[in-house]
């Protein structure tokens, strides 16, 4: 499994399609998955560490993880069928539970788990992001320019 990191999440243009970027930890790959626009509102409130005035389904499950006296240790995407991302919530009490990877990346942020995703996810939906000529951008910029030459039929569009 490798680490991952999330980058952003960002609308790609014209088709309105949320996604969200994770890039290897030591790595150079980053892995693009379209998600649902709750999720991404979600990632990136996370992100932002923007409290909402209410909880949300996010802060919600995070919430009672913790009133059962559980944790959420990793969260790992662990495959890619028929452009269907797949992860798993794995808890301090060694449960499993199937979830979709943009819930469970925005679960992550909020409890501060840690981001894995298997070699093979990786080989088959990563891609390499070109560095600029001119000097060292920021990661999100990077995102932008990258958003702006793929569409979702490049990758698997489900998170």
């Amino acid at each position: 499994m490798l680490q991952m990191e999330v980058v952003g999440v960002r609308v790609e243009m014209p088709s309105n399609q949320p996604i969200v970027l994770l890039k290897e930890a030591h790595g150079e790959r980053y892995l693009p998955i379209w998600i649902g626009m709750t999720e991404a509102t979600a990632i990136a409130m996370a992100q932002a560490e923007e409290p909402p005035p209410r909880p949300l389904t996010h802060d919600l499950f995070r919430d009672v993880i913790d009133a059962l006296g559980a944790r959420l240790t990793t969260v790992n995407i662990v495959a890619l069928r028929e452009g269907i991302f797949f992860a798993n919530l794995v808890f301090s009490n060694g449960a499993e539970v199937s979830a979709r990877p943009s819930d469970s990346i925005a679960l992550a942020l909020r409890t501060g788990a840690r981001i894995f995703a298997s070699e093979d996810v990786v080989r088959e939906a990563g891609v390499i992001i070109p560095e600029d000529q001119e000097g060292q951008e920021d990661e999100v910029e990077k995102f932008r320019e990258f958003l702006d030459q793929i569409s979702p039929e490049d990758f698997g569009r489900a998170g």
